[in-house]
């Protein structure tokens, strides 16, 4: 066991060398937003995540391009018999980023994990007080009130204890809000004055580390030579080149500006897929775009201003001039390819005569004003959110309302919604964990009002469903849970579904090993640039 020790080891100085020695690999993603910050836990949007991405590494991690979780800074992990304790048994001598203003004493161990989750389960924490953020995937998953304890019992072992079975525990734990941070780096930046450089300075323990950020323009990263898993660092630099433009990504892929982009406009995809240069990966988006109405707001308080509003959107319209057909009509509240899918439920008639009708018994005027926020990027379940919103705008101008379109810079439009500072917003998901809570709950909860549920609706009939079933490991009792959920939040129309998008991603045919994930995470462990 020594000597294969000794050679693993020797193997991945070996490894380390080479990637040193070798001709610079440098790959550049054109991505489409600016992120707000790289604290990844503050936030939920794809931008925020995939900027974070390269950075970190969590106890667990999906497998590339799959569903599944498998260990990654714990090796392995125990679950008692009542689904109340798990313990994580850490990987050793796993090396944090260094960088001008933090070098590391020593290696990951069970402090980091104490820290990164005891910020965000106890208001009191002292960074928590020196750096008050907020955690939606945390609260809004109800975390903060279900673990009820964790402890290190070594430098190398974390046990942590529920006060109920999460189905999802481990799936949770592997989504971008568990990343690990350095205690040693909080606690240093604590002393120095300045815990929010934990968001903008970010020290992880990923596969890249941290050159520099320029606000719409770019970000930098640089391969960690001292990475845990060395087969997983294949490029000497990484770049994020910002551009909100869908015309500018493409044309800059097309001249291999960029080797990897995202979100194609639906009229581009036809001129990609003939370049010899590069190859266009699809699949079904496991993702839902929608529109959330502010329950906590007049008229939308009213189910039958909902349903009315609901009603009069012409889905199939909007499916064939925003999606041009790549995508699918949406019905519930969740994708589905997603199990628990509850395939009896059917959407209301498109029918606008009636809808008007249902408003002015609602008592709402003809020429009563709203507000449609309309999101200023595009996503994998949106391409076209401008275009979406004034065909809504056309739609409930034909039963009365006269809706005004806003808009903010991405990260404040999430930060205002989540504020509900808005009327009715076109919002959208892609699953971050292949679990029904990941929609049902984080969605639509009322632990997750302020946080995810942007539509503000708290319905304790459905709660106790979605609650129910997350207490539960047999998938057959909990599939049955949630389609009764389904039909409670189907009936009470707190949401609009619109689209199940198909995710096309084009890169360059010199991109090897990049994986397609069905969470939408742009990921650049293990990719590399052949000639």
């Amino acid at each position: 066991m020594r000597h294969a020790l000794m050679f693993a080891s020797t193997l991945a100085l070996a490894v380390q060398s080479g990637l040193s020695h070798a001709a610079p690999k440098t790959l550049v993603f054109c991505s489409e937003g600016s992120p707000a910050g790289f604290d990844t836990a503050q936030y939920t949007g794809g931008t925020d995540n995939d900027a974070a991405e390269p950075l970190y590494n969590r106890l667990a991690e999906f497998e590339k391009g799959g569903t599944a979780a498998i260990p990654s800074l714990a090796k392995s992990w125990d679950i008692s018999e009542d689904g109340l304790t798990y313990t994580f048994h850490l990987r050793e001598g796993v090396k944090f980023h260094s960088s001008k203003a933090f070098v590391p004493s020593r290696a990951f161990n069970a402090d980091d994990v104490l820290f990164t989750f005891n910020r965000m389960r106890d208001p009191q924490h002292p960074f928590r007080l020196a750096y008050a953020t907020e955690f939606p995937y945390f609260v809004g998953m109800g975390l903060h009130q279900n673990i009820a304890n964790i402890e290190k019992t070594d430098p190398l072992t974390v046990v942590f204890t529920l006060n109920e079975v999460d189905a999802a525990f481990i799936q949770n734990l592997a989504m971008n809000f568990a990343s690990i941070l350095s205690a040693e780096y909080a606690e240093q930046l604590l002393d120095r004055g300045k815990p929010s450089d934990i968001n903008h300075q970010p020290i992880g323990t990923g596969p890249f580390a941290f050159q520099r950020y320029q606000k719409d323009s770019q970000i930098r990263y640089v391969a960690h030579k001292g990475y845990w898993n060395p087969s997983d660092v294949k490029l000497d630099q990484l770049i994020f080149s910002i551009n909100t433009d869908a015309s500018v990504r493409m044309q800059k892929l097309r001249k291999n500006e960029c080797q990897v982009t995202l979100n194609p406009r639906p009229a581009d995809l036809p001129a990609l897929k003939q370049d010899a240069k590069l190859k266009v990966v699809e699949q079904a988006g496991y993702n839902l775009g929608y529109v959330a109405y502010n329950v906590e707001r007049a008229p939308f308080d009213q189910l039958q201003v909902r349903q009315a509003l609901d009603m009069a959107v012409d889905k199939q319209a909007i499916l064939d001039t925003v999606f041009q057909s790549a995508g699918q009509r949406a019905v519930n509240a969740m994708p589905p390819t997603q199990w628990g899918y509850d395939d009896s439920i059917k959407d209301a008639p498109y029918d606008p005569v009636k809808a008007k009708a249902m408003l002015e018994a609602a008592g709402v005027k003809p020429g009563t004003e709203i507000t449609l926020w309309a999101m200023p990027v595009q996503r994998p379940y949106n391409p076209n959110a401008k275009l979406m919103a004034e065909m809504l705008q056309d739609d409930w101008a034909k039963v009365g309302i006269k809706t005004r379109i806003v808009s903010y810079e991405w990260g404040e439009y999430l930060k205002r919604v989540k504020n509900g500072e808005h009327d009715v917003a076109l919002m959208g998901w892609t699953g971050d964990n292949g679990d029904p809570d990941n929609w049902l709950g984080t969605l639509y909860s009322c632990a997750s009002v302020g946080a995810n549920n942007a539509s503000r609706w708290c319905d304790q009939p459905y709660d106790a469903l979605v609650t129910k079933a997350k207490q539960l490991t047999d998938r057959d009792a909990r599939s049955d849970l949630y389609k009764q959920a389904q039909q409670r939040l189907k009936s009470q129309v707190p949401m609009t579904p619109i689209a199940h998008s198909t995710v096309s991603q084009p890169l360059s045919v010199k991109v090897a090993d990049f994986h397609v994930s069905p969470f939408g995470r742009n990921a650049f462990s293990g990719v590399s640039i052949v000639d």
